[in-house]
């Protein structure tokens, strides 16, 4: 037995700042979905064309001191929309528009100021145009209400020489959370009451194993809070403070440098995440061997950043920065035109040549034969191979399935990889040739079966990049049960096509991911024809009643 003690005070939460258009960017991206070159594109539509909102490229996130009478006269204009009213005739009424630092401040101000709605009412608006509004003038709203009050409990159970702690939270007053939605009672994380040094009993203890996750890929939301802020990267003071109120880029111009990084292949959109391709990735591995690293970190801009203001504090000049500047270009050309990645820098693959039994070496653009023609390009449909790979490849003829491809289209996808007896690179994607035309059937007396065929009860084998029953292989085939080892990204392992085959579906996997980039989890399952389907878990329905809480499960070919 134990007992739990616990400790209650208020706590406040501050509606966000108003937004500038890198936040407006991160927020719709992380919101929408929206890429931050649509966002821009949007914001300047309803700036230039429905002179709904205020200039959209600032870097500033507070307004004039002097606009005070503005923003009344805009809450005046919003009172008489069908839905904002109720909010902004609140805080007129309240009179909580005074001056305040956090919203009206001239030393947080630069050309322009914050992003806020004008007197113009909105018409005519698509609906991203709508959503973009809309979260514009919510923020408008919020940053005028009162903080949002909770009541947080840390609770402590104490059990023998072992403290365990709990922590609740409870909404009491909305404040600017009301203006999206949230209400006294919502969403609060309650605990159960108890009396002071209430005594407990210990009913079940258990230990989860878990594994660290790597952190996760960049959306263009996090990008761009990661150029923002930049300048934390950087060790040096000086250049630190440069880049402190600057980052990588400017509003502007950081929705068109992720745009060109995509244009020119160094990204590509996978879903909501930002991957980097094997081009950047080569290119990097270049500048690190050619020792131009500063190309590569935000160290380069933070200096220029702190010499613009040393001449702003007219303690450098403009003819020595641009000196500066064209004496690095001149550098860089020449190390780049002249200087060879030695050697040293690549691997050897292990394996021999397939064709004359030299030593296979990468290059930059090849793992290229030291004696003959053979060689095979570092990149396949935006896949880069590694030596081990390669080495498997050329002993094995086959290797896969993989992931890490991608289709012209841009749509990622797995397969096999086989070396042909002319030595051709081929696709193997498990689908096997027509039968009849001689194809020799392949020998399974090494492997143990991995269970009953679900279509004719022949024995089913792992063959190439395909679990496929031993009837639907060779020149006379009387069945045609084929299923991946690799379902839509998903490696699908030996023992999960045994429980497939045994039970009729595998344990719950997680690492699907759909044609859209989005990932889910399912179970794989024998359907009734004899195919591989998915099944997914039922969702809870939540305050319906009891007779219609059970889900369907749903089933589609896999």
């Amino acid at each position: 037995s134990g007992i739990a003690s616990e400790e209650s005070k208020p706590s406040t939460q501050l509606s966000p700042l108003l937004f500038d258009l890198t936040s407006l960017q991160r927020d719709a991206n992380a919101r929408f979905g929206f890429p931050a070159r649509m966002t821009l594109s949007l914001a300047q539509a309803l700036y230039e064309r429905h002179k709904v909102l205020t200039y959209p490229r600032t870097d500033s996130r507070a307004l004039p001191e002097d606009y005070v009478a503005t923003v009344k006269k805009t809450l005046e204009a919003l009172g008489a929309s069908r839905g904002f009213a109720t909010f902004a005739r609140h805080i007129l009424k309240q009179g909580w528009v005074r001056p305040n630092k956090r919203v009206f401040d001239n030393t947080r101000i630069s050309d322009h100021f914050a992003i806020i709605p004008t007197l113009q009412a909105p018409k005519h608006l698509n609906e991203a145009e709508h959503k973009l509004y809309d979260m514009v003038v919510r923020r408008f709203l919020a940053v005028f209400y009162p903080a949002a009050e909770y009541l947080q409990t840390t609770r402590i159970t104490r059990v023998g020489e072992h403290h365990f702690k709990t922590e609740g939270k409870v909404l009491q007053n909305p404040g600017w959370l009301a203006v999206y939605g949230r209400a006294v009672g919502e969403d609060n994380e309650n605990l159960a009451a108890i009396a002071k040094d209430e005594k407990v009993g210990v009913h079940e203890v258990s230990a989860h194993a878990s594994q660290t996750k790597p952190p996760a890929r960049y959306t263009e939301a996090t990008l761009l809070s990661a150029m923002e802020g930049a300048g934390k990267l950087l060790e040096d003071d000086e250049l630190r403070a440069a880049m402190e109120a600057k980052g990588l880029g400017t509003p502007a111009t950081r929705a068109a440098i992720i745009e060109g990084l995509i244009y020119e292949g160094y990204l590509h959109r996978e879903g909501r995440e930002l991957v980097p391709t094997s081009k950047a990735f080569s290119l990097l591995f270049a500048l690190h061997v050619m020792s131009i690293p500063e190309l590569a970190s935000p160290e380069l801009t933070g200096e220029w950043e702190h010499k613009l203001k040393l001449i702003e504090l007219r303690k450098f000049t403009r003819e020595e920065f641009m000196q500066h500047i064209s004496q690095l270009v001149t550098n860089v050309v020449a190390i780049i035109k002249t200087g060879d990645i030695p050697d040293t820098a690549f691997a050897t693959v292990s394996a021999p040549c397939p064709k004359c039994g030299g030593v296979v070496q990468e290059n930059y653009r090849k793992f290229q034969c030291q004696k003959c023609d053979f060689s095979l390009w570092k990149v396949v449909s935006g896949r880069e191979w590694s030596p081990d790979e390669v080495a498997e490849l050329i002993t094995k003829r086959f290797i896969g399935p993989l992931t890490g491809f991608r289709s012209k289209q841009g749509r990622p996808f797995a397969a096999g990889l086989r070396l042909t007896d002319d030595l051709r690179l081929e696709f193997d994607f498990g689908q096997g040739s027509a039968a009849g035309k001689g194809e020799e059937a392949p020998d399974f007396s090494a492997q143990e079966a991995l269970g009953a065929c679900p279509k004719c009860g022949a024995r089913v084998f792992e063959h190439g990049v395909t679990y496929t029953c031993e009837k639907a292989v060779g020149a006379t085939r009387t069945c045609d049960f084929r299923s991946g080892r690799m379902i839509l990204q998903q490696p699908v392992e030996r023992e999960q096509m045994k429980k497939l085959l045994a039970t009729g579906r595998t344990d719950l996997l997680d690492g699907f991911v759909s044609k859209k980039g989005r990932r889910f989890k399912a179970f794989l399952v024998k359907t009734p024809d004899g195919k591989v389907g998915f099944e997914f878990q039922p969702r809870a329905v939540k305050d319906k009643p009891e007779e219609q809480k059970a889900v369907k499960k749903k089933r589609r070919a896999a």
